[in-house]
């Protein structure tokens, strides 16, 4: 990135970095979990590997059309246009641990969970003035970003279905810089980096979920959970943003692969739709009454081992459909294992 700079115009950090504004606004990510994976299991220790990756090169305006060209204002009202072609590459890797007790609370079962996360944010952007100057950039890294806290996790299973509730937490520990960049035409601009990977900001998440099982055995799993967003101000900036509504859904189903039953495969649909269902607030805000949104559909493949409680499942999700932000495909491997 060094080289970039020195070879390159600050035109680019800061054209880079409205764009990647557009790629995340919020911490959960709606397409890193399998279809069960919000029901808690029985009491142990459990440790889980999720890897997700997120590509796209669509990046979406307030009318759900692609933009082609982003237009950068400075202090002084001034104004330039730079036409853009981007390709966004999102690695990310979430170790979890997760503690289920013995002890019930207000007859469900209770858990806690914690989840580090480390993230490669690629972004590669081809740029050119509106004047015809051609302009190339490319930054990426692998480092440490936010991590998620839940403390309070409830379950009440009965022998049809599954009625969840947990409250968590994000902490702003992952990479996060601002730096102030002079553009031409329009002068100093201060900017969060274009390579970083932490938000910048603490968050509160609340879940709400309920599975249903039409056969006893739970051979068959219908999913349907939301998640509630609530931001605190981003560091170094007169904003917060608006909070989020996240619909996940899905049809999960087991298969034995042997006749005992001690390997099943499971095959499932799932989607998800996440809103933005409030205004964004500061005066470095920009278009605070758009809110975003995306709709996505995929499917699942896994193996799950009953006795020695071993999951490993892979996940693809195609967004269809976006409004100011990007959208792009989601890919996710995991693992889940008794401790």
């Amino acid at each position: 990135m060094q080289r970039t700079l020195k070879l390159g115009s600050a035109i680019i950090i800061a054209a880079l970095t409205t764009a990647t504004a557009y790629a995340q606004t919020d911490h959960y990510l709606p397409g890193s979990f399998n279809i069960r994976d919000f029901a808690l299991p029985g009491p142990g220790f459990y440790g889980a590997i999720y890897n997700i990756g997120y590509s796209t090169s669509n990046l979406k305006d307030a009318d759900g059309n692609t933009i082609s060209s982003i237009t950068i204002t400075g202090p002084g009202g001034q104004s330039a246009s730079v036409n853009l072609k981007v390709n966004v590459n999102l690695y990310a890797l979430a170790p979890a641990v997760i503690w289920v007790p013995k002890k019930k609370i207000l007859g469900a079962k209770y858990g806690v969970m914690l989840s580090p996360s480390f993230a490669n944010a690629s972004l590669n952007a081809l740029l050119s003035r509106a004047e015809g100057d051609g302009l190339s950039a490319s930054t990426g890294q692998f480092n440490v970003g936010d991590s998620y806290v839940a403390p309070f996790w409830l379950d009440w299973t009965g022998k049809h279905y599954d009625a969840i509730v947990n409250y968590g937490f994000y902490i702003p520990t992952g990479k996060y810089n601002i730096q102030t960049v002079n553009v031409p035409v329009v002068g100093p601009v201060r900017v969060a980096s274009a390579d970083n990977v932490g938000l910048g900001f603490w968050e509160n998440q609340t879940q709400q979920g309920l599975y249903l099982y039409p056969w006893a055995d739970r051979r068959m799993a219908i999913e349907n959970v939301l998640t509630w967003e609530f931001d605190r101000p981003k560091r170094g900036f007169d904003l917060t943003y608006g909070n989020y509504l996240t619909w996940n859904w899905g049809v999960s189903q087991y298969l034995p692969l042997k006749k005992d039953q001690s390997v099943l495969a499971e095959l499932g649909v799932a989607g998800y739709g996440n809103f933005q269902v409030s205004d964004d607030s500061g005066t470095d805000a920009t278009n605070p009454d758009v809110h975003d949104k995306v709709y996505a559909v995929g499917i699942q493949a896994g193996v799950t081992i009953p006795k020695r409680m071993i999951v490993v499942n892979f996940h693809w999700f195609h967004e269809f459909d976006a409004v100011n932000r990007f959208q792009g495909t989601v890919l996710g491997l995991s693992l889940v294992m008794k401790l």
